[in-house]
C-alpha cells in the first residue's frame, strides 16, 4: 500500500509556483517533437525546421484548447459555478477525447496547408502522442487527481483528502498509453509489413477506445452519460470506427496475400 503525500508542486519563486504537471507537459512536448522530427525526416515527408516548429505549436495549442473544453463539458455543472477555474490548466483538467479532436483539426489543417495527404501526418503524429499521455497520466497521479475506486490489492494508494485506498488507475492509463507506444513504434519498423497510409492512426485509435473502455470501470468520476463515464462513452465510437477502418485498410492486404499463394500454388503445380 502506498500513501500519495507528493507536493503537486515543484518549487516556489515568491508568488510563483513551477507544477510538475506543466513541467511534465513541457517534457512531453519537447519528446514528442524530437519522434515527430525523426519520424518525418525517415519517411522523407517535405517538411524544413520551420514547418516542425509550426506543428509543434499548431498541436500544442489544438491540444491545450480542445483537451480543456472537453473536461470543461464533462464536469459543466461545477465550472458553471466556478467560471474562473475554467482557464486554471494549471490545477490539472485535461480531457483526452477533445484534445484528441482538437490534434486530429490541427494535423488536418497542417496537411492541406503543406499539401500533404492527411495520414501522412497523422501516422507520425500519433506516436509520440501515445507517449505524452502517459507522461500526462504520470502527472495526473502527482496531482493525486482521477483516481480509483476502493480497493485491497497491494497496490493501493491513499491518496489525501480520499478515504480508503483507491487503484491507482492513472499509473494503469500511463501504463496503457506507453503499451500503445510500443506497439505503433514496432510497427512503423517492421519494413517487410507495407503498411497502408493510416493504419498506425487507425490502430491508435482502435487500442486507446478499447482499453479505456475497461479502465474507466476502475475510475471514480463525477459525472455521467446514458449511464456510462464520460470516458467510455467516447471510448466506444473510437474502438468502433478504429476496429472497422483496420479491417477495411487490411482487405488489400489479404487478397495481395491470397493472390501470391494462388500464384506459388500454381508455380509448384506446373
Amino acid at each position: 500500500m502506498f500513501y500519495h503525500n507528493i507536493d503537486p508542486v515543484f518549487f516556489e519563486f515568491g508568488p510563483f509556483a513551477v507544477r510538475y504537471y506543466g513541467l511534465i507537459f513541457a517534457l512531453g512536448l519537447l519528446v514528442s517533437f524530437l519522434i515527430i522530427r525523426y519520424l518525418a525526416k525517415k519517411r522523407q515527408l517535405p517538411l524544413c525546421s520551420r514547418d516542425f516548429d509550426e506543428l509543434l505549436l499548431l498541436s500544442t495549442a489544438a491540444v491545450v484548447v480542445g483537451a480543456r473544453l472537453g473536461h470543461v463539458i464533462s464536469s459543466f455543472g461545477y465550472y458553471i459555478e466556478n467560471p474562473a477555474q475554467i482557464v486554471a490548466v494549471w490545477n490539472g483538467g485535461m480531457a483526452f477525447h477533445g484534445g484528441f479532436i482538437g490534434l486530429v483539426i490541427a494535423g488536418y489543417l497542417f496537411a492541406k496547408r503543406k499539401k500533404l495527404a492527411f495520414y501522412d501526418i497523422a501516422d507520425i503524429v500519433v506516436i509520440p502522442a501515445a507517449l505524452a499521455l502517459a507522461f500526462g497520466r504520470i502527472a495526473n497521479f502527482i496531482n493525486g487527481e482521477f483516481y480509483g475506486t476502493p480497493t485491497s490489492l497491494p497496490w493501493g494508494v491513499e491518496f489525501q483528502g480520499v478515504e480508503g485506498f483507491r487503484h491507482p488507475v492513472q499509473i494503469y492509463e500511463a501504463v496503457k498509453n506507453l503499451l500503445i507506444f510500443v506497439v505503433l513504434w514496432q510497427l512503423q519498423q517492421q519494413r517487410k509489413w507495407k503498411l497502408p497510409k493510416g493504419f498506425l492512426f487507425w490502430a491508435f485509435v482502435f487500442l486507446y477506445g478499447s482499453i479505456r473502455f475497461f479502465l474507466e470501470f476502475v475510475k471514480v468520476v463525477p459525472d455521467y452519460a446514458f449511464g456510462l463515464t464520460w470516458g467510455q462513452f467516447w471510448s466506444i465510437p473510437m474502438a468502433v470506427v478504429g476496429g472497422y477502418m483496420l479491417l477495411k485498410l487490411l482487405k488489400p492486404l489479404s487478397k495481395r496475400e491470397d493472390l501470391k499463394t494462388s500464384s506459388a500454388k500454381a508455380g509448384m503445380s506446373k
